[in-house]
């Protein structure tokens, strides 16, 4: 008989099991392998964020607190049209929005403001000190590009997160395990955005805001971190995309 035992007390094994074996391990590490590689290749990146904890630089604008209270900051050398500046959101320290009532003196007046830098790809937001925000010495000239531009009535369905984890403070600041800080971002002011996964291209990022341009933030509370359709209107104030719906026609998706 050609038949090899394996016997456990000698140094060696048969020449055909030791092959064996050693075939075997490389096919499982090979598969543990792959299987490791294509579970990677499946996950959702959580992309690049930025949040300037500890550094706090000097800001000026336009300030608009309609629907939140958000920086308009003109691009040198950019033309007078919707792209002619930029927008930023404006929050306070923690998990707290601006008091848009104690800034309404202020609406479209041009201001400075000290703050830290809070951004993820062409979003960007200002964690304000609030105190620091006051009415500049020389006020800008009305940007032409200022008009709010309708882009009509559409559909998205996406996630409602809040503006300031999603867009850096936390990475991912989004999906069920960040919930909870979501709501208790979004029930202290911080302004809620519905967050669009687009299968080719960028995510989109659009502010929500009531039909009559209002906050909506407790009326969105119980969606946070669900999957979402909302039909209604679309406006673009420079890179700024707002959503204007009814909060009550908002759908969970099933």
């Amino acid at each position: 008989m050609n038949d090899e035992f394996y016997i456990g007390w000698e140094d060696k094994a048969a020449p055909g099991i030791r092959r064996f074996v050693r075939n075997a391990v490389l096919l499982l590490l090979s598969g543990c392998l792959g299987s490791a590689l294509v579970l990677a290749a499946r996950q959702r990146t959580i992309g690049v964020s930025v949040f300037e904890w500890g550094t706090v630089k000097m800001f000026s604008g336009i300030l608009q607190t309609q629907p939140y209270p958000h920086l308009l900051v003109p691009r040198p050398g950019a033309p007078d049209s919707q792209t002619g500046f930029s927008t930023y959101y404006l929050v306070a320290p923690f998990k707290h929005g601006l008091n848009r009532e104690a800034l309404s003196p202020l609406d479209g007046k041009t201001v400075s403001l000290k703050g830290t830098l809070i951004y993820r790809g062409n979003e960007t937001m200002v964690e304000a000190i609030p105190d620091s925000i006051k009415a500049a010495d020389k006020q800008l000239p009305l940007l032409r590009g200022l008009k709010t531009e309708s882009l009509g009535r559409q559909t998205f369905v996406g996630e409602i997160v809040d503006s300031k984890c999603c867009l850096g403070v936390m990475n991912p600041g989004q999906l069920v395990p960040h919930r909870d800080c979501a709501i208790l971002c979004i029930s202290g002011g911080i302004p809620p955005i519905l967050l669009v996964r687009q299968k080719i291209g960028p995510p989109i990022y659009l502010l929500l805001a009531s039909a009559d341009n209002q906050p909506v933030n407790q009326q969105v509370l119980d969606l946070v971190a669900e999957p979402v359709r909302i039909t209604g209107e679309v406006e673009r104030q420079g890179d700024l995309l707002t959503l204007r719906a009814d909060p009550g026609q908002y759908q969970r998706v099933k």
